[in-house]
């Protein structure tokens, strides 16, 4: 037992005041909200560990859901370097609920389990065939109508609430459609799928969810297997994960959310931060309510530009005000350029001479609001001799791919940055979670950062957060550009985004 006490406390080591309050907050409802750069990974694995450490939790009935394979496998990682790896559980929200549904579903149906469908861009189109007559739209309105899909099932919207759903909310489904149409495409998508004997990547939630709900025996035992529940990123949680999460709990207070409401980025798709706002008055009253503000990750600089870019916010009091503890470092450079040409060599250059002074190229990231900004940057960079790996938006955190192929393309981008320690051009989607010593941040005009310069509302809020997203990415200098035209010939004058 000593022994046992003596290992459980070294999981407490190296914590800050706020840090060791959330690891040692260990029963009934927990919030953490965690700024950027505040060691959130570390304190939530460090709590876990020493709660199952302390023998204050089963490791065995421990579940750590996150949403990304990158962020599960990360804290796999770490919970096994804390010892308690291989009995903890932590993985996505699918990959739990699929785990969860295998194990029932023969005691619950004789029919064979289905498969999870690897190519939906078929099924979407045969959809659109079957429910026009026709093979009227192209490949990216079929995307388009696929994600709208998507965005009803995650917000628990069924095909015949949908046109109830749009009224009420004024949404406008893609391609023109009006709702009715809309949702015929919709019951057509579920039933070419069912024919094949396929569930889509929300299915897996659903189906779980049914499970939960109606099968009181196996609902028991899924239950039984989650006697502690963690959620990462809880700002990003969509109807449908809430659901699932209440489910799994149904009275069992044991939960503990993390996240960070300035780093809601996926409204688009269903997210919202609104649970992790009021996560007191759905679960209250909390056993612990901690704020870690404290940025290791970025300079002093770094983190008064990022408190800038939300002090503007007409939520502002919602987002925590960062501190930093680091030195004084670089100021934060802005730089204006005549055309995305040239603000893509000038970075280029920089980028450069951070590599001549001794930086490695995987130091350095160009973040971008779109894909289409990537290629005049990798031109630049080729034209420096920098390597260079591009990441590019792909869906929401690839929700449209199977666990297996998101499993796969992470261990490609892997192989790769062994094999090519290049500068990054990523999306600042793409970019979420990660940190690089030198950033540079371009395209900040109106129309591309805010995109489409919206009015005040729920857009423009999205787009101020993507920003805060980018500049907290950078931990030692951070370098914010814009160009006043696309290129010489071109007659439309940019200004500097209102974020800057």
């Amino acid at each position: 037992m000593e022994a046992m006490t003596e290992q459980a406390g070294e999981m407490l080591e190296g914590l800050d005041e706020a840090q060791l309050a959330a690891a040692t907050a260990l029963g009934g409802p927990v919030r953490i909200i965690a700024g950027a750069g505040a060691g959130k990974t570390r304190t939530v694995t460090r709590r876990i560990a020493y709660a199952c450490k302390s023998g204050k939790w089963e490791a065995g009935r421990t579940l750590a859901v996150t949403f990304s394979i990158r962020a599960a496998n990360e804290m796999k990682k770490r919970l096994a370097t804390l010892g308690v790896g291989g009995e903890v559980t932590a993985a996505t929200f699918h990959s739990a609920a699929l785990h969860q549904l295998r194990q029932v579903w023969t005691e619950i149906t004789e029919a064979p389990f289905p498969r999870v469908a690897t190519d939906t861009k078929d099924i979407i189109n045969r959809a659109v065939t079957r429910a026009t007559d026709s093979d009227q739209f192209d490949e990216m309105t079929n995307r388009n109508l696929l994600a709208e899909i998507n965005w009803a099932k995650v917000s628990l919207i069924a095909p015949d609430d949908y046109a109830r759903v749009c009224a009420a909310t004024h949404r406008t489904p893609p391609a023109g459609l009006d709702p009715e149409r809309f949702a015929e495409i919709y019951v057509a998508y579920e039933q070419e799928k069912t024919a094949r004997g396929e569930m889509d990547f929300n299915d897996i939630l659903l189906l779980d969810c049914h499970v939960l709900d109606a099968f009181d025996e196996q609902a028991a035992q899924i239950r039984r297997s989650v006697g502690w529940l963690t959620v990462d990123e809880y700002q990003d949680v969509s109807p449908l994960q809430h659901r699932l999460m209440q489910l799994w709990l149904k009275g069992n207070r044991n939960v503990c959310v993390v996240g960070d409401p300035a780093q809601t980025i996926y409204s688009f798709a269903g997210a919202s931060s609104y649970g992790l706002l009021h996560f007191a008055d759905e679960f209250g009253p909390l056993s612990a309510d901690i704020d870690l503000n404290t940025d290791y990750r970025s300079t002093p600089q770094v983190v008064s530009c990022a408190n800038r870019v939300l002090a503007s916010a007409p939520n502002r009091e919602d987002y925590l005000r960062l501190v930093s503890p680091r030195g004084k470092g670089m100021r934060v450079v802005k730089t204006v350029y005549d055309d995305d040409d040239e603000e893509a060599r000038g970075v280029a250059q920089r980028i450069a001479r951070f590599v001549a002074d001794g930086a490695k190229p995987s130091d350095c990231a160009v973040l971008t609001r779109l894909n289409a900004q990537q290629q005049v940057v990798g031109r630049a960079l080729k034209g420096q001799d920098l390597p260079y790996r591009t990441r590019r938006d792909a869906g929401w955190r690839q929700s449209a791919l199977g666990e297996t192929d998101q499993a796969k393309r992470d261990a490609l981008e892997a192989l790769n940055l062994r094999a090519e320690p290049g500068v990054t051009i990523s999306t600042i989607h793409a970019a979420k979670g990660l940190e690089f010593k030198h950033v540079f941040l371009i395209g900040c005009s109106e129309g591309l950062l805010p995109y489409g310069s919206p009015a005040p509302g729920p857009d423009l809020e999205e787009e101020r957060r993507l920003m805060y997203v980018g500049v907290t990415r950078a931990e030692d200098s951070l370098h914010i550009s814009y160009a006043r035209s696309k290129d010489p010939a071109s007659t439309f004058a940019r200004t500097p985004s209102r974020f800057i």
